[in-house]
This record gives C-alpha cells, sequence and structure tokens, in this order.
C-alpha cells in the first residue's frame, strides 16, 4: 500500500515539480515502518492498551491553541529566525576510539543519542544518524550540527534502548546499519518491535517491553519505566507505546527520559529503580502550547530531583533539531539556573564529548560562543 501510495505521489511531482518530490520520498515508504495491524498482535494484550491506541498514565491535553495561535506557531518553526539557531558551527568533539567501558559515564551524540556506560555496559540509546528526522531524505528538521563520528566508528554496544517511534528517536537508517555492524540487543516498548521487524532486524535481537517490565542483558537490568508522551509515524497515533528507561547495574543506576511531560510518574520511578546515579532528561522542544508532552528545563530539573537525591543530570534533546521556537541555547541556560537553584549539578557536554558521572570540573559555557 505505502509503495503504491509514493509511486502515486512521485508520479504526479515529477510532472509538477521535475522530479523534485521523487527525491523527498526517497525512502519514506519503509520509514515508516509496521501497519497499526501488525502492531496490534503485540499491543492488544497491553493493560495500558484500550480502544486500540496506547494513553498516558495521566490525562494529556493536546495543542491547547487557537487557529490563529497555530498559524503564528507554524510561521515561526517554518521560518524561524536567528535566535533559533546556532550564531557560530556547533564545536564537536570526535570521540576517542578503543576506550574501555567505565563505571558511569555518557558520550552525547546530539538530541537523545547517547551511549551510556554502566558498570562496563556501554547502552546507546536514541540513535539518530540521519540529516534529518523525517521520513524523507529532503524534506524535515534538518541538522543544526555534524554528527561527531560516524555509526560504525563506534565502540562495541551492548543494548540499544528506544523511548518511541517518533523520527528523532528511531530512525530507520541507522537501525539497519546498526543491526549489521554491531551485536546489540533493541530494548523496545511495546509495538516498536513491529517496526524493527519491518526492516529486517532478527526476533533474536529485539526484546520488547510494557511499562514496568524488566529483562537481564547479562548483570545489567533494563527497564522500561512509563512517561508522557505520544507516538507516531504517519496518520495514526499511539499504536506503539512510549517509555523511559531505567539501567541498572551492580553498582550504578542510570535514568534515561528519552522524550516527555512531567508527569506524577516520575517520584514512583525513583523510589521503585532508583536512586540514579546519572539521570539524562529532555530539556528541549518546548513550548506553552504542549505543556504536557514535553518537559521544559524547570519540569527537567524537578524530574531529576525526583528520581535522584545527589546524580548528575545531563540535558538531552535539544541543540541538534530544531523542533520549537525557543532560542538555540535557551534549553540549557534555563536548565543551569533552575539546577543551580536547587543544587542540582549538571554536566553540559560538547557534541561528542564523554562525561565521567564523579565529580564535575568547572563547566565549559561552550554553546555561549
Amino acid at each position: 500500500m505505502w509503495g503504491q501510495a509514493a509511486r502515486l505521489i512521485g508520479g504526479t511531482a515529477a510532472i509538477a515539480a521535475g522530479g523534485w518530490a521523487l527525491r523527498a520520498v526517497q525512502g519514506a515508504p519503509s520509514a515508516l515502518g509496521a501497519l497499526p495491524a501488525e502492531i496490534d498482535a503485540v499491543a492488544k494484550n497491553s493493560p495500558n492498551y484500550n480502544g486500540g491506541v496506547f494513553n498516558n498514565l495521566e490525562p494529556s491535553s493536546t495543542l491547547s491553541l487557537t487557529r490563529q495561535e497555530q498559524f503564528l506557531l507554524v510561521r515561526d518553526i517554518v521560518g524561524g529566525n536567528s535566535q533559533q539557531y546556532p550564531s557560530k558551527s556547533v564545536p564537536v568533539v570526535i570521540p576517542a576510539p578503543d576506550l574501555p567501558a567505565g563505571d558511569l559515564a555518557v558520550t552525547w551524540y546530539g538530541h537523545s543519542s547517547a551511549v551510556i556506560e554502566i558498570d562496563g555496559y556501554r547502552v546507546l540509546a536514541d540513535p539518530v544518524w540521519s540529516d534529518r528526522c523525517s521520513p524523507s531524505r529532503a524534506l524535515g528538521p534538518h541538522r543544526l550540527h555534524p554528527v561527531p563520528t560516524p555509526l560504525d566508528a563506534l565502540p562495541a554496544i551492548d543494548a540499544v534502548i528506544i523511548s518511541h517511534d517518533h523520527y528523532d528517536h528511531l530512525d530507520v537508517d541507522t537501525i539497519k546499519q546498526l543491526a549489521r555492524t554491531q551485536r546489540a540487543v533493541f530494548f523496545v516498548p511495546l509495538g516498536i518491535g513491529a517496526h524493527l521487524r519491518a526492516w529486517h532486524i532478527p526476533d533474536d535481537r529485539i526484546v520488547e517491553l510494557d511499562w514496568n517490565e524488566s529483562a537481564q542483558l547479562g548483570e545489567l537490568t533494563v527497564v522500561c519505566t512509563p512517561a508522557r508522551h505520544f507516538s507516531g509515524r504517519f496518520l495514526t497515533r499511539n499504536v506503539t507505546l512510549w517509555s523511559s528507561w531505567a539501567l541498572i547495574g551492580p553498582q550504578h543506576r542510570a535514568f534515561f527520559g528519552g522524550d516527555t511531560g512531567y508527569t506524577k510518574s516520575f517520584p514512583d520511578i525513583g523510589a521503585d529503580h532508583g536512586p540514579f546515579d546519572l539521570t539524562l532528561m529532555p530539556v528541549g522542544a518546548y513550548h506553552p502550547g504542549w505543556p504536557d508532552i514535553h518537559m521544559n528545563p524547570e519540569d527537567a530539573v524537578r524530574a531529576h530531583r525526583d528520581v535522584t537525591d545527589s546524580g548528575l543530570l545531563v540535558p538531552i534533546h535539544w541543540g541538534t533539531f530544531r523542533l520549537a521556537p525557543h532560542p538555540w541555547s535557551e534549553p540549557v541556560e534555563r536548565t543551569l539556573a533552575a539546577a543551580d537553584a536547587e543544587g542540582v549539578r549538571v554536566a553540559v557536554p560538547r557534541p561528542g564529548q564523554r562525561v565521567e558521572a564523579g565529580p564535575t570540573s568547572a563547566l565549559d559555557p561552550w554553546w555561549r560562543s
């Protein structure tokens, strides 16, 4: 069905625009992933799945804007202004090759993509290496900085965790290349396994979990924890689950927030699986019109305090793709201000930079230059 639609769209566009739109839809049918009927077979037995969709544990408002406000928001996101972009090239660090996995460290590759080292294991979170977070290779949000290192230059990865199926968190080309170049197991929320199977990832490399379910990877416990968000890769929404993740090793604990609004689940996650020594919390792409599905920086610091007493906070979900009309560096500045007021330790690595979760050194405000 997707192939027929793509051919129809492409054929029409070739006549109207000299083939430009053919390039725009290149790869799109595959990127869409599995059909809802394929996902339903796994999802239907979940207590969080009702009426053919997954539901948040607490009500979440949709876009709460007037028509005029929606028009202005779309205009601001599509057009933008100079404050929504970095004023100079973003400084990227090339990660050192062949370092042994540490006790507790993180390398941020931009947006929500990060390698978390915990008790000798490496866990790759929400890897997106493509130039655009979109089903199209010619349309959609474009990178504001290059990827720090090629995907095939990554060290050996033990596990890949995916928070949900939006394009800025689940990228078909990245997943396929990881399947070829790594032996890692993919830990995903319910329903996303169908996407991976549609992309020819073997069943024995997919672990699909509901909220509060866990799986073992050697001595590492991987827990699928709740989030407050939504999902969807085309016209249908919420047929796959969204999540955060807790990583529990023999000595350390790390929390990956993924993409979420503030949720009353955070204190429960902290009580059940914390306190965490390291958290990666989303701080960007917020807007007053969608307060329940994306945290603002102050929410992120509050969430961090919910799940840990003294752990290190590393901000994610900012700096790489322009997904909201706030100034480019505002998320990290507001995060630092809120963290300082709460006595929270923060590390803000450059893309590609590795930071250890021990005592933090003086902050390098690289984004200001």
